[in-house]
């Protein structure tokens, strides 16, 4: 913005200089030629008038006469010559070379005779181009003042919008009362202001959300805690493998669900940066296609993997498989057909899709599906919303990204080049789940 201010306002100051400099340099030197030219032609007159009148008293021109016209100033050094109409011929002494270039002027006499003055053009040559050094050093010194006054200016100008802009990136880092100090140009100030008020709307909202998740924590903890303990009851109770197993898999998602638990609480009580690891996607992707297998074989139903190899994210385990979880469970109870899971590498990010078959979520749920109490089919709609305030909490962004088939996207940061995830974390690999069918 800066370099652009100086850029227009030196613009600016050069056309300004040239539309005002260049007619003003033509009309000086134009000036100067015809006052030169306008005083030859004044001398001719003053010599002839004289003459004159001495040739009328029957006076004789005299040389010592003809060598003070020639020294007469306006113009200096003239030349002088003064030929009667007999043909009789008086000069002055500074003659003029035949080709010098000269300005002329003859009068004649009632007698008849002609006076001629003349002067060389060299010093009006010099005069010229000494006015037009004079006017060339000027424009350059007007252009110059103009372009610090640009810099100055553009400082002024940009200070206050640097200022602004390391305000925005506080805002956006978290710090919803940023320092704001008026700048005293009435447009700045008005972004300040409306950047101000939109401070105190987010700071409104992260407080909402943090209360939201502090009340959804606090509402699943002690259900958890009582669930495990029935669980692990009938563990200790049973004899059967099978009811073992899956009571086994019923602790570990109960574990999973006090981390995030865990993280809701610790997010909603503390704006401090929480502590992401390098999670293989595949890793999660096993242990949902572990959790969710006999659900979907029992409605004769496929879940479908795809990861690349280079699938790695920079997050909570906990977080990323609790969203993914809900978003399984939303498929499974809510839509159709095969349900694919696919997680691809974009740049900086990874993104994870969910989809399936079926019909699509309608139109009037579709700009409120994130929201608290929000449901189709008569749950309580918490789901969505935790799982999209997860992802916020793992810098990422969970989407409804098509309505019909409905897809939902979860955008994560993958983790840096430095990291070397292809030699610290184990490689990918692609499953399915129910028709046990594998997609290259």
């Amino acid at each position: 913005m800066r370099r652009r201010a100086i850029q227009m306002t030196s613009a600016a100051v050069a056309v300004a200089v040239l539309f005002l400099g260049i007619p003003a340099i033509i009309f000086g030197v134009s000036s100067i030629w015809q006052a030169s030219e306008e005083a030859v032609a004044a001398r001719a007159e003053t010599v002839r008038s004289v003459i004159e009148r001495r040739e009328n008293e029957g006076v004789v021109i005299s040389q010592s006469l003809i060598e003070s016209f020639a020294q007469m100033s306006d113009p200096d050094d003239a030349f002088i010559q003064y030929r009667k109409s007999d043909g009789t011929r008086l000069e002055s002494r500074n003659a003029i070379a035949p080709m010098s270039d000269v300005i002329r002027k003859m009068e004649e006499t009632r007698q008849g005779s002609i006076v001629t003055v003349a002067v060389e053009k060299g010093p009006i040559y010099l005069r010229s181009a000494l006015l037009i050094v004079g006017a060339v050093g000027l424009i350059t010194a007007a252009f110059i003042i103009g372009v610090l006054m640009a810099m100055r200016q553009s400082r002024k100008l940009s200070a206050p919008l640097i200022y602004m802009a390391a305000s925005a990136e506080q805002i956006g880092a978290g710090q919803v009362r940023p320092q704001i100090k008026p700048s005293g140009i009435e447009e700045i100030d008005l972004v300040y202001q409306e950047l101000e008020r939109t401070a105190d709307r987010i700071a409104g909202r992260i407080a909402a959300e943090r209360q939201f998740a502090a009340n959804a924590a606090h509402q699943l903890r002690t259900p958890l805690t009582a669930l495990s303990m029935r669980i692990e009851e009938i563990q200790y109770l049973t004899e059967d493998p099978e009811v073992k197993e899956e009571t086994e898999k019923a602790l570990e998602q109960i574990e999973r669900l006090g981390g995030v638990v865990n993280e809701l609480m610790a997010n909603a009580s503390s704006d401090r940066g929480r502590n992401f690891e390098a999670i293989a996607l595949h890793d999660v992707f096993t242990q949902q296609g572990d959790e969710w297998e006999r659900p979907f074989k029992k409605a004769k139903r496929t879940l479908a993997f795809d990861v690349g190899d280079d699938a790695v994210v920079l997050a909570t385990r906990g977080s990323v498989s609790q969203i993914l979880a809900t978003l399984i469970e939303n498929s499974l109870k809510y839509g159709a057909g095969t349900t694919t899971v696919t997680a691809t590498k974009n740049g900086r990010v990874v993104l994870i899709k969910v989809r399936d078959d079926g019909e699509g979520i309608s139109d009037d749920l579709v700009p409120h599906i994130f929201l608290k109490g929000v449901s189709a089919g008569g749950s309580t709609g918490i789901g969505l919303a935790v799982a999209k305030d997860l992802a916020k909490i793992n810098d990422g962004r969970l989407e409804l990204t098509s309505q019909r088939p409905a897809e939902f996207t979860l955008t994560l940061r993958t983790v840096p080049q430095s990291l070397d995830p292809d030699r610290l974390l184990p490689q990918g690999a692609i499953h399915a789940v129910g028709a046990r069918r594998r997609r290259r």
